[in-house]
Formats: structure tokens, sequence, C-alpha cells
């Protein structure tokens, strides 16, 4: 065993962790190595004990049984057809606006995320269904993978996100408040995004093109019911799962088993179930999960070693020390979450931080719920921001070749709605209880 200052642990450990990211290792073991051999070194072999205790107390942990369920619910969701129904419903109701189908997107996006939680579930769906209806009609690529890209990252704000299930026991925070904390500022984000797609498309009408009139046309009362039968089963699947959650009536784990199931009702309903597609759903959820858990336990391994050897000390005291008081501190935990995005995966980022910073909170005077939202608000961005940027790899992976999509088209595209996230954290900022109204009413 060697004796090394909590500074230069500090700088070991996080150099160690930059550097193996950057020479391309998988995330997951970067962090557990990194933290098993200095833990070995300032130890000694009592770190295997701290470590198998930590990732004891994770794997233990009933509020993540959660986690596979609303994946599953998520892919599942994804086979069912449901958000092809819904954009022919808006088709015939917007399409007519100049930039009207890319709204179109983000409406979809944004009803989608209160039932799918998985980003790669959401902005895949609307790759493939969305993007080429806007292409077809000569909508500017970067403003239709924009839109896509912005939509599809809803999923991961707006409940029941994944990575709210995990942020909650991380940071001992109920995920029924998270959830219900998250519902405004993803609603706010979304109405966001619509505002700048109407508003730059009413003077750059070049970038989109209305859909004909005789393409959509179709008498009223048929598009009532179109768009009434396309919206009620995504809509009783939300009060379904939030609505049990918001009224006390069941805890997030139980309420995402009957979401889990509400899909496979929906699949059977709209004829796309099979024992192959069940099959297939289950490997994919096992796959998520799997990759999720592996990547919590190594950062626990990582934390655990780093708190140890003082290492939190010394960050509370640099974010402590931040001039301008708590605004001071606050935005450089937002700095420093947002830099991360650049570099690793926010499922990371989450068990590594969110240990660190949470004693901070009550010592910076911020409400636990608000400050966890302004954390997962800036954690849109990360999907958006080269070069560890999901969406952008997931609209990448599902588009078809032939439709011409080059990065450089994605990354015009996202910049502008990047913007609007920061707009949408100084609103929370400025306005904190679009955030903190519905926990405080929720049912307990």
């Amino acid at each position: 065993m060697i004796e090394i200052s909590p500074e230069i642990v500090c700088i070991i450990m996080l150099g160690g962790f930059i550097f193996g990211v950057f020479l391309g290792c998988h995330v997951a073991f970067v962090i557990g190595g990194v933290g098993l051999i200095v833990g070995y070194l300032l130890f000694g072999t009592t770190v295997f004990n701290l470590l198998y205790t930590r990732l004891f107390d994770l794997l233990s942990n009933y509020t993540l049984l959660a986690v596979p369920l609303f994946v599953f619910m998520g892919v599942m969701l994804e086979r069912s057809g449901i958000a092809e129904r819904m954009y022919d419903a808006f088709y015939m109701w917007l399409g007519g606006f100049r930039g009207g189908l890319a709204v179109t997107t983000v409406l979809i996006g944004t009803i989608v995320a209160a039932c799918v939680g998985v980003i790669g579930a959401s902005v895949s769906m609307l790759t493939l269904v969305a993007l080429p209806a806007m292409l077809k009609r000569g909508y500017d690529k970067s403003l239709a993978t924009g839109s896509v890209c912005a939509g599809g990252t809803l999923g991961q704000l707006i409940p029941p996100s994944v990575l709210l299930v995990i942020y909650g026991p991380m940071a001992n925070i109920s995920v029924g408040k998270l959830f219900m904390g998250a519902i405004p500022p993803g609603l706010v984000l979304s109405g966001l995004y619509c505002s700048y797609i109407a508003v730059r498309c009413l003077f750059q009408p070049k970038l989109a093109t209305a859909v004909p009139a005789e393409e959509r046309a179709a008498p009223l009362i048929k598009k009532v019911t179109v768009l009434t039968t396309s919206l009620m089963p995504p809509l009783l699947l939300i009060m379904a799962v939030l609505g049990s959650i918001f009224l006390g009536l069941a805890p997030p784990t139980e309420a995402a088993s009957v979401g889990a199931f509400a899909t496979i009702i929906l699949a059977i309903a709209y004829r796309r179930f099979s024992w192959q597609a069940l099959k297939e759903t289950a490997l994919q959820t096992m796959k998520i999960t799997s990759m999720i858990l592996l990547i919590g336990g190594m950062s626990n391994a990582f934390v655990g070693v780093f708190l140890k050897a003082g290492g939190g000390d010394v960050v509370a005291n640099l974010i402590l020390s931040a001039p301008f008081g708590r605004w001071g501190a606050f935005a450089v935990i937002m700095f420093i979450v947002f830099i991360l995005g650049f570099l690793i995966d926010i499922i990371g980022i989450i068990f590594i931080m969110v240990p660190i910073i949470s004693p901070l909170v009550p010592i910076l005077g911020f409400d636990p719920v608000w400050f966890a939202i302004m954390i997962n608000i800036n954690f849109q961005m990360a999907y958006m921001t080269p070069p560890f940027a999901l969406a952008i790899f997931y609209l990448q992976g599902s588009a078809q070749p032939e439709w011409g999509i080059a990065t450089a088209d994605i990354i015009k595209g996202v910049f502008p709605f990047v913007g609007l996230i920061f707009i949408g954290i100084g609103l929370c900022i400025a306005f904190p209880n679009i955030i903190t109204w519905l926990p405080a009413v929720m049912v307990k």
C-alpha cells in the first residue's frame, strides 16, 4: 500500500480515465480498471471487499428492476407500429403548413417519449417513419435530421426515462417525483423545438414545402377519427404508467411491469406480435440492461475508491469555492456534466458524478428534484454534441444510404436545438416551479 494525497489521487484517476477513453476502450472497462488498480495500490486486498459491497448494493436495489421493464416496454413499442399510425394522423392535420412535417416529427417524438424511455428506439422510429416523408417533400436535410434527433432525445427526459430510474437510487431521490418533475420541462423543450421550426420555416420557406392539399385531403370526420384512434392507445399507456405513479397507486417498478404488459397487448392489437418478435425484444432488453448494469458496476468500483481516497472532498471543495456563491457552484457542475457529455456515455456520467455531487445539493440549498432534473436537461445536449452523440449515431445507423444523409447535415441540424436546450435551462432557473410543481402535488 502507498500513501498519496487526495489531490494526486484525483489527478491519477481522472487522468487515467480520460486517457483510456481516448484510446477507444469501452468506458466500463476503463472505469473499472482504473478503480481496481488505484484501489489495490492504496488499500491492498481490502479494495475487493469494498468493490463487492458496492456492487451487491447496486444489483440488489429494488428500484432498478424498473430498468429492464421500461427497456422492454420501449423495444416492444417500437415493433408495434404505433408511430406510423400517429404520423399518418398528424400528416393530414399539419402537412399543409410549412415545416408541418418537422413539427409533426417533434410532436410524435414527445408522445413516444412518454411511452418508450429508450433513445435508440425513439430516434430509430422517427428516422424510419418521418425522415423519408420529409426528404421526399424537399425538406432541408439539416432541418429534417435535426428535428428527428431533437424529438427522439426527449425520450430520456420525459418519463418513463431509464436515466431517471437510474438517477433516483444514486441520489436517494424518489423516482416517482423525478418522473413528475421531468414532464413540464420536457414539454417546454418540445414547445421550443416546434416554435423554432415554425418561425424559421416562416422566414425561410425554401427549407420546408407544404404538402399539396390533394395528398392530405380527407373529410373532417375521417381526420378526427384517425387522430383519435392513433392517439388513444399511447395516451392510455401513459395514463396506466404515469397516472398510477402520480396517484400513488403503484411505485415505478410495478408501473413499469404494467407498461411492459400493455405494450404486448398493443402489439397484439396492431397485429405486430409474434413469438419471434417477443424473443428478439427479450434479447435486446437483456443486452441493453446488461450494458447498463456493467457500466454501473464498474462505475461503482471507480467511485468507491475515489470517495474512500478523499477525492470526493477535493471535488466538493473545488465546487464550493467557485465564485458567485451557490449559482457559481451550480454553473461549475453543469459545465463539468456538459464537457463529460462530449466524452462518455450518459449512464457512466450518472454513476460517476451523482454520488459525488448529490451530497452538495443540500449544502448549496437547492431542491434535490429540481437539481436532478436540471442535470437531466443538460444530458439532452450530450446526445446531440459530437464526438459522443448517440442520437446522431442512431440516425446514421437507421437511415438508408440512398437518402444521402451526411454527418455534416446532421451536425448542422442539431446545433440550433442544442441552443434551445440552453434556453430551456434558463427558463427552469428563472421559473423553478416548472419542475417542482407536479412533484409537490402528487399523491405520496
